[in-house]
């Protein structure tokens, strides 16, 4: 294709922060604002999800408006609000676009029921299920009515590819793309120390770092476990830090206190901004019970930490080489010893954090880009 090629792109997120999903999305509209010697051009409308009296001025419009793309909202009254089909329907057909891209449960449902699949060619990203209470788990059921109509289905890992096959999306549909991470750029000294003091650290002080929803399936219970059983061995002042929100806070706030660990464990919330506490860690702890393939993974590895995790869903995939300790789901005898030998091992942690470079290598925004437009172009051409 030319240069002079425009292809217009509808993509759908039902994020209000920068999770994985809307990063994607971000890093492919910044590399497509890099002027290409070859390759479409491509004007990506992003359309978000806003209910009842929710802020506008959420932390991805505000990084949608500071990009300046284009951005429209559809509102909703209350969950299930049948209006949001018609709202869609009306910015597609305003739009007009050569391609739709949707990236999770509810979008993925909205475009079939719009029935947009008979007239615009469809790719669907498939981020995996990891919430786990009994309303999602009937929500995610809606994939095995709606995913199967997608011209092509991307998934971030194999195991995820597998799950899709079995509920119905033809093989030849489905592709494997693991999401992009770029470089890391640490924050002043300034903040981290500013942060240190805060939390009362020492410089002398050994931090482990969690990032990621205050879900069961997280396993942010197993790490208090396990970080209980490492104070009993390790010598010199130790912290964790979880940054996160969600309902499991109360019952990790209480198992702090049961453990005795409430002086060592600090639960930070949901923070917008990260890369302080990345600056600050050591080691970096994945203790989930579920996953696709994290970003917070490559978000560690970029900041150049030593990686521990569960091996669950696409982690040993997109960790290959050596690039993570992983242990079993639930064995926090198995994370703590990981842990210990992390702490004790200066070359290992070495080794870690030299593969983990290696993992970036391949998960560049720059390859990312390259691999999508591969496939919205074959799934365009093949829709003529």
């Amino acid at each position: 294709m030319k240069q002079s090629h425009r292809l217009r792109v509808l993509a759908l997120l039902e994020a209000k922060s920068l999770t994985g999903s809307a990063r994607g999305v971000l890093e492919f509209c910044r590399e497509a604002m890099v002027q290409r010697s070859e390759g479409p051009v491509f004007e990506v409308t992003i359309a978000t999800f806003r209910r009842g009296d929710e802020p506008r001025d959420t932390p991805l419009a505000r990084e949608i408006n500071a990009m300046h793309l284009s951005h429209n909202t559809i509102s909703e009254r209350r969950a299930f609000d049948w209006k949001i089909v018609s709202q869609l329907t009306a910015i597609a057909g305003e739009l007009r676009p050569d391609l739709i891209w949707t990236n999770s449960v509810k979008s993925h449902f909205l475009v079939r029921c719009a029935g947009l699949v008979r007239t615009t060619p469809w790719v669907a990203y498939h981020h995996g299920y990891t919430t786990t209470d009994t309303k999602m788990l009937l929500y995610n059921q809606l994939d095995r009515w709606s995913l199967p109509a997608a011209d092509c289905v991307l998934t971030v890992c194999r195991p995820f590819a597998r799950q899709l096959a079995k509920r119905g999306v033809g093989r030849e549909k489905i592709r494997v793309q693991g999401m992009p991470t770029r470089r890391f750029e640490p924050t002043s000294g300034e903040l981290v120390t500013s942060l240190r003091r805060r939390l009362g650290l020492s410089e002398e002080t050994t931090v482990l770092l969690a990032v990621g929803r205050l879900s069961r399936e997280k396993g942010q219970a197993d790490l208090l476990h396990a970080f209980r059983k490492l104070c009993n061995t390790h010598s010199g002042p130790l912290r964790l830090i979880v940054v996160g929100e969600g309902p499991e806070r109360p019952r990790l706030h209480q198992l702090a206190r049961d453990l005795r660990l409430v002086d060592r464990v600090h639960l930070e919330g949901q923070q917008d901004e990260v890369r302080p506490y990345y600056g600050l860690a050591d080691i970096f702890v994945l203790p989930s019970h579920s996953e696709g393939t994290p970003n917070v993974i490559l978000e560690a590895m970029a900041a150049g930490l030593p990686v521990v995790a569960t091996s669950v869903g696409g982690v040993p995939e997109m960790t290959s080489g050596g690039a993570a300790l992983l242990i079993n789901k639930g064995d926090t005898e198995g994370l703590a010893q990981a842990l210990r030998d992390l702490l004790r091992d200066r070359h290992l942690r070495t080794r870690l954090i030299e593969a983990g470079r290696m993992v970036l290598e391949r998960n560049t925004p720059e390859n990312y880009f390259r691999a999508l437009t591969s496939v919205f172009c074959e799934v365009m051409r093949r829709a003529r």
